[in-house]
């Protein structure tokens, strides 16, 4: 009898133990994994929005993914002398995360987001609309990484199978040359430029997302990187023909740098902010805080704006770019306008402007010498320490919405990454490589000058194509897009490091004077404290990859910045050229 009830104690156990098996079998519906997430067009549609948060992140274009390129530039230096100071010299070490890993880091986390979605989404059973608008947001999303990946980094393993990051071996990628990285980009910029939907036909649900112009913006500066003019200028009038939705420059440049003009008819594409104030208190720096009460706003500002009314004040306009502006007035006699939406400098002229509408401010908004509901008579200092002008591009300096920063991710203006007027320039600068100087060049140019009430052009002006590079690359780009995210990876598609006449130009760009001023007067080796573009190491033109990226995988071998090695040869290699220098005066 003992032993019988030993065993029925037993089975007993076994049937409990069995019972508690088939409750734990029970799947947390709160606590998903990417195995069982992504099968139905809901959750793609998450997905997608996903894939979005990662380019609001600190790598990405919340500050330094943004800034670093604009510090690459001969238009912004380094007025801390210290947070981006190895990258304005374009000399890193290969040890420094702000730039080597930041947004290596986290662009690698929208490709891999966006390499979930396009894994499920062949499996889901979806409308032809839905299917086309989740993977063309997915591919454009994945390219626009992989364009700041290759256009930073320069040699980046390229990963487009989500599949990879299920086995350990696989994740250790090697790099891929930086042309089968565009090659990707381009096939993904082309296929999400012809299955997305336009702004016009996408309506509400295209404000803030990708659409196929968009995709199509980004696919010419693509094909321009690469010097493939033809093609990129078939897609550049296809743009302004109207092909991928309606653009146009809006009539005041201003409306390009408030929250209250987002999404207007001339942005192809922007990182999309929450309006100051509107977020949440915690600030979302990395992709590991997935707080729900992320601030949602950029610290773009904090890098730009004067350390005298509360930012860090690290990077300020190259006096180069404010004596750009100074040379030319436009038909009304006004400063140029684009002058007081770049940087902050005290003009006598903006307190006796009047809310009149005129050519240069045709919505009659009152230009002043307020900057943060502060009435200022001097310039501000970028840095107190250093001195230098402060940018207002992208913080709320004239748009007075409030008085005081709030270091770190708070501003909400939206990043406009690509605007009609780059469309328009583009199509100039391919109608120039193309034909040399003619009047259809000349005519995309009048068109972004006319905004701001410059005097046309002359197709006379400019006897040969390289006259009119000149133009396009040193005067007409600068002023319109002076301290925006692009020109460091405009100075690498023109070559411009490797030419000495061209690095000894850079050279007299970035003067500036570290003599706690904000310095506007002309530079020159003779009265110039120093020059970012002196200290440029070869190969440096890209950053290293981080070393402890490299020390981590294996397979992975370092760019030209990591080698200190010369891209010259393999730029001419290619059959590309350097335009020679020019002097317009």
């Amino acid at each position: 009898m003992k032993r019988l009830n030993i065993i029925l104690a037993m089975l007993a156990l076994i049937g409990g133990f069995t019972a508690c098996n088939e409750q734990l079998d029970v799947v947390n519906p709160n606590n998903q994994t990417t195995y069982d997430f992504g099968n139905t067009e809901s959750e793609l549609q998450e997905a997608i929005i996903a894939c979005y948060n990662r380019i609001r992140l600190e790598g990405t274009y919340a500050r330094v993914g943004y800034t670093l390129d604009a510090v690459r530039g001969d238009e912004v230096w380094n007025s801390s002398q210290q947070w981006y100071l190895d990258y304005d010299n374009l000399n890193s070490p290969g040890t420094i995360g702000i730039g080597d890993e930041w947004p290596w880091r986290d662009n690698y986390h929208v490709v891999n987001r966006t390499n979930f979605v396009l894994s499920k989404v062949d499996e889901v059973d979806l409308s032809d609309d839905a299917y086309n608008e989740i993977k063309g947001q997915a591919l454009f999303l994945r390219s626009l990484a992989y364009y700041a990946l290759a256009t930073y980094y320069q040699t980046v393993p390229l990963i487009t199978d989500y599949a990879s990051y299920s086995d350990i071996n696989t994740m250790y990628a090697a790099n891929n040359t930086q042309d089968e990285v565009f090659d990707q980009i381009e096939a993904d910029f082309a296929e999400a430029m012809n299955i997305l939907p336009s702004r016009d036909e996408g309506g509400e649900w295209a404000g803030g997302r990708a659409t196929c112009g968009a995709a199509a913006g980004y696919l010419a500066r693509t094909l321009m990187f690469r010097h493939k003019f033809n093609e990129a200028y078939a897609v550049l009038k296809e743009i302004i023909a109207g092909k991928y939705g309606h653009y146009e420059l809006v009539a005041d440049y201003g409306d390009n740098f408030k929250e209250d003009t987002e999404n207007n008819a001339e942005s192809l594409f922007e990182v999309q902010f929450l309006d100051f104030g509107t977020g949440g208190t915690d600030e979302e720096w990395t992709p590991v805080n997935i707080s729900p009460e992320a601030t949602q706003g950029h610290a773009v500002e904090s890098n730009f704006a004067s350390q005298q009314l509360g930012s860090w004040g690290d990077l300020a306009g190259a006096p180069w770019l404010y004596n750009l502006f100074i040379a030319e007035n436009c038909t009304d006699g006004r400063l140029d306008p684009r002058l007081y939406w770049t940087l902050v400098t005290y003009e006598p002229e903006y307190s006796t402007y009047t809310g009149l509408k005129t050519d240069a401010y045709p919505n009659g908004d009152p230009r002043s010498n307020t900057i943060y509901e502060q009435e200022i008579t001097e310039t501000p200092l970028s840095n107190n320490a250093q001195g230098g002008i402060s940018i207002a591009k992208f913080t709320n300096a004239r748009n007075n919405i409030y008085s005081s920063i709030t270091n770190g991710l708070h501003c909400g203006v939206n990043l406009r990454l690509m605007r009609y007027s780059d469309v328009l320039l583009r199509a100039a600068e391919c109608e120039n490589e193309i034909n040399g100087p003619t009047q259809t060049a000349i005519d995309y140019i009048n068109e972004v000058r006319s905004r701001v009430a410059l005097e046309d052009l002359e197709v006379a002006d400019f006897p040969s194509a390289n006259a009119l590079f000149e133009q396009i690359a040193n005067v007409e780009r600068p002023k319109e897009f002076g301290c925006e995210n692009g020109r460091g990876i405009d100075l690498l598609r023109w070559g411009f490091f490797y030419d000495s006449d061209r690095l000894n130009q850079l050279v007299e760009h970035g003067y500036y004077k570290r003599d706690g001023t904000a310095s506007t007067e002309p530079l020159t080796a003779e009265n110039a404290d120093d020059s970012s573009f002196k200290y440029y190491y070869k190969g440096h033109e890209y950053f290293p990859i981080f070393q402890s990226t490299l020390n981590a995988n294996p397979n992975l071998v370092g760019n030209s910045a990591n080698k200190n090695e010369d891209n010259g040869p393999a730029f001419f290699e290619k059959g590309y050229m350097v335009r020679p220098v020019v002097d317009l005066n």
